[in-house]
């Protein structure tokens, strides 16, 4: 017998689960209608065709995979020369490509605001924690009869409690609390699994890969829920540091988790491992006979990190995590939706992070809550399907990631457009031409056309207070 890795150990046991289940309901149909040959293949046949036409007739199941320090400038479609991207580039060729979205440079704030549709002047309190008195687009859908996971990174604090109590029925995550030590080990080799109430035995998990065993159990939940709507919040570990080596390399079995060594040379390794795993999600999907009635999202949440340079569109072009600039806030996003969403098109209208919570609503054909208080996201979902909608013509950020003290505790407030943008009280800049915010351009140096615009934003501003 070949002796197996811990990592292929744990993929197989999922793959053979997947064919014990499936020749349990072939051997069912079987017993069902005797031992006639054609009859076994027809209910075999009509038993898949159910699922579909019961699929078809409920809500579209719903999956957002959240990419962690993933800039604009990683996918091949929209231009990276450096890192190899076939899953996410397939998923522009199949479905839409988005190119104007705008998350917050960190992931904290960018992760509070998607997922509640608020501004986070609104509810944002402290990093790494968001207040249980918020309301998510999870809640939204779990009371509208949606089955409901989060696999992957939470970092939103409050472990068991607060995942139930922002709507999520099931969960398998790495970092469940903001301040203690609890869960907070590698989120990669060995990782720090946190599920039911507690962090798995690390003996469990030796040797094994966290995004292997989050990308797996979002699989299992799909068969678990192929005949009830779901939503799948996606949140992969992968592009963070520290930048360590993948299953993919041979430096993997050798890797010391708990030595903390970082090296950015990984980090091509792990962009294709992300997309890997994307991959494996949408083939699930197909593979379950969803495809049709299941919405893929991808989106990343902030910038790539400053430590890794890429190959964009003929350039150097250095990543800007935790910076206001282009290369802190603009994220790769693509949806797919088969026989929704037109295969091929690209979506150039302004996005917000607080956006998803209605489109999702209209998504899912349910009323945007009147409840959860003021919210601020514009649908893009009749966007989606190729009509006129209501595009954004500019989109803001309240930015102050530690608010109780810390390196990023200024606070900087923006509004923008898709060429120029206007910080509250502060610089004006042609992003286009400028877009590391090197010249900012002056009053008696603006055309008339900019200082309307100039105006414009800044009044936006003095509402969002």
């Amino acid at each position: 017998m070949n002796n197996l890795n811990p990592q292929t150990a744990h993929t197989n046991f999922y793959y053979l689960r997947s064919i014990t289940n499936s020749l349990l309901v072939i051997l069912a149909l079987q017993l069902t209608v005797g031992c006639n040959k054609s009859n076994s293949l027809t209910n075999i046949h009509t038993a898949a065709n159910n699922v579909n036409a019961l699929q078809a007739s409920t809500k579209p199941n719903i999956i957002l995979i959240l990419g962690d320090d993933v800039g604009y400038e990683v996918p091949t479609v929209n231009g990276g020369q450096s890192y190899t991207t076939p899953n996410l580039d397939k998923m522009a060729q199949d479905g839409m490509r988005f190119t104007q979205v705008r998350s917050s440079p960190l992931c904290s704030p960018s992760r509070v605001s998607l997922l509640t549709g608020k501004y986070n002047f609104r509810n944002y309190t402290v990093w790494g924690v968001m207040d249980t008195t918020n309301r998510t687009i999870a809640n939204m859908l779990q009371d509208q009869g949606y089955s409901t996971l989060v696999s992957g990174k939470w970092q939103l604090d409050g472990g068991d409690a607060s995942i139930k109590k922002f709507g999520f029925d099931d969960y398998m995550i790495y970092n469940p609390f903001a301040y203690d030590g609890e869960g907070k080990g590698s989120r990669y080799k060995d990782p720090s699994i946190y599920k039911d109430g507690a962090v798995i035995p690390r003996q469990q998990t030796a040797g094994l890969y966290g995004e292997d065993m989050f990308e797996s159990y979002a699989e299992t939940f799909i068969d678990q829920h192929l005949n009830t709507p779901f939503f799948i919040y996606y949140t992969q570990v992968l592009t963070h540091d520290p930048f360590s080596p993948t299953p993919l390399d041979p430096e993997f079995a050798g890797w010391d988790s708990k030595a903390g060594i970082s090296d950015p040379k990984f980090y091509p390794s792990m962009a294709k491992y992300m997309d890997i795993k994307i991959g494996q999600i949408i083939n699930k999907v197909k593979s379950a006979g969803l495809a049709n009635n299941t919405i893929i999202f991808y989106v990343g949440d902030n910038g790539t990190s400053t430590q890794i340079t890429s190959r964009f569109m003929g350039q150097d072009y250095q990543g800007g995590k935790t910076q206001s600039t282009e290369a802190g806030t603009h994220v790769p996003m693509f949806a797919l939706w088969p026989g929704k969403i037109a295969a091929g098109s690209i979506n150039r209208d302004m996005i917000n992070f607080t956006d998803f919570l209605p489109t999702i609503a209209g998504i899912a054909n349910i009323p945007v809550p009147a409840n959860y208080g003021t919210l601020d996201g514009i649908s893009f979902y009749p966007r989606l399907l190729g009509q006129a909608g209501t595009p954004r013509s500019w989109t803001f950020n309240h930015y102050q990631p530690e608010v109780k003290g810390g390196a990023s505790n200024t606070l900087k407030r923006w509004t923008q457009d898709t060429t120029y943008k206007q910080y509250d009280g502060g610089k004006f800049y042609n992003i286009i031409l400028d877009p590391k915010e090197l010249s900012p351009i002056k009053s008696a140096q603006m055309t008339a056309a900019e200082k309307k615009i100039s105006k414009n934003f800044k009044a936006i501003m003095s509402t969002l207070k």
